[in-house]
């Protein structure tokens, strides 16, 4: 790999590190305000409506310009939702700021994969985006629950700078500076990376031009038989692994009777798992293979059900590492194929709009309705069997429909096809 890879790779992984760690800490803020509980997974879904309600712009923003740039404006952005949270702005709306960075953020982040590298190193180029994003997963967990420890947070504040007052007095301040300096780090690694040199096309400031073009790019992709197949199954892994962080939480509270700060670490045990099955498929499966992985989902969602018998930290951590496993080996390439036939389709950064769009819908309508169950006090055990089903079911029936393209057109034929849809 080009030593700018690495460059985007370190971008990615502070930022990254930095919305998860303040994930926890805007959960642990809402506890602090006795919120009812169903704001929880409605974190996530102010994250994401960003993503969904600004696809049509931010694929042409990210285009219009040098992809560093566009991750670099999007960092701020995210400094500045994590500033609206130090001035005690509601959790809901900061968090809702941050994610509007992230939405412009994404399609940059894998637009410039395809830029920079040629087709045949997407898989491995995506096994790292997922690994290192997995750890930052994990990390950004692990930091945000040591943050809000009461005997980490007291260390913290008792640190005095001489001759200069902080102002910083409680636990939230304190935990908001911190993840501010990460997505600072990331920022400045952003202005590190190099200018793919790819020409850039100018940004129509027409709003309905914008959507018609966005419109036909999602039906463009949708029809694409490989593009199809691709992005409904990145589309529900992203839904169910949204709402899987959650439900994580509430049933290591159920059934392992631990608090917040341990059961963040349990997330971190399922990106554990992401990150092997990512560094396993990119070694493994080719972008032509792809599609074999579909299989792989169905059994995730199967063993999702097993956790509803496990009452044992011992038996809980290899579970999740299996399920985070099964996860990462099944997504990494889908995510590849889906980037290599949208940038074959309609440019980098409108493809991942695209993408984004059905993926972050997918985690609005799926924790939507997570939240609804919470609020309806509906067991977690039940959640647990609803979901693993849900997951299997919809997974066979994406199998079905690959069969049954396959016996209308050859899906390696169609793979190196450059035609605009065919």
């Amino acid at each position: 790999m080009p030593f700018g890879f690495y460059i985007i790779m370190a971008a990615q992984f502070f930022s990254a590190l930095a919305d998860n760690a303040l994930l926890i800490a805007a959960i642990a803020v809402l506890r602090d305000l006795h919120a009812p509980e169903a704001h929880e997974p409605l974190l996530k879904l102010f994250f994401t409506v960003s993503y969904v309600a600004l696809a049509a712009f931010v694929g042409a923003f990210a285009d219009s310009m040098p992809k560093w740039r566009v991750m670099f404006i999007s960092n701020l952005v995210k400094v500045a939702g994590c500033a609206l949270m130090f001035l005690g702005v509601h959790p809901l709306l900061a968090y809702a700021v941050v994610g509007l960075g992230a939405a412009a953020y994404s399609p940059a982040k894998y637009g410039i994969l395809t830029e920079y590298l040629p087709h045949r190193l997407l898989v491995v180029a995506n096994g790292w985006i997922e690994g290192l994003t997995v750890a930052a997963i994990i990390l950004g967990t692990v930091v945000g629950g040591l943050l809000i420890r009461p005997d980490v947070a007291r260390t913290l504040l008792s640190v005095d700078v001489p001759l200069i007052e902080t102002g910083i007095d409680t636990v939230p301040e304190m935990t908001t500076l911190v993840i501010g300096v990460l997505y600072l780090i990331a920022a400045l690694f952003n202005l590190r990376i190099p200018d793919t040199g790819v020409d850039h096309k100018v940004l129509k400031h027409n709003p309905l031009y914008l959507l018609r073009d966005f419109g036909h790019c999602l039906g463009l992709l949708w029809r694409d038989k490989l593009g199809q197949i691709s992005l409904a199954v990145t589309t529900l892994f992203w839904g169910a692994g949204a709402t899987l962080q959650f439900i994580v939480i509430k049933w290591a509270a159920g059934a392992l009777g631990m608090d917040l700060s341990h059961s963040s670490a349990l997330q971190g045990v399922v990106a554990v798992g992401i990150a092997v099955g990512a560094i396993v498929a990119a070694r493994t499966v080719s972008l032509r293979g792809s599609v074999k992985v579909i299989p792989i989902g169905i059994a995730m969602g199967l063993v999702i059900l097993v956790m509803n018998h496990v009452r044992e930290v011992a038996l809980a951590v290899p579970l999740l590492v299996l399920i985070g496993a099964l996860a990462g080996f099944f997504v990494v390439p889908m995510n590849a194929l889906l980037q290599h036939r949208g940038h074959i389709l309609m440019g980098a950064g409108h493809s991942i709009a695209v993408q984004n769009f059905n993926e972050n819908l997918s985690i609005l309508v799926m924790t939507g309705l997570y939240a609804a169950l919470v609020r309806f006090d509906v067991s977690v055990y039940t959640v647990v069997t609803v979901f693993g089903l849900f997951l299997s079911g919809t997974m066979l029936l994406v199998k079905r429909q690959h069969e049954s393209n396959q016996r209308r057109f050859d899906s390696t034929v169609l793979l190196e096809d450059t035609k605009l849809g065919r």
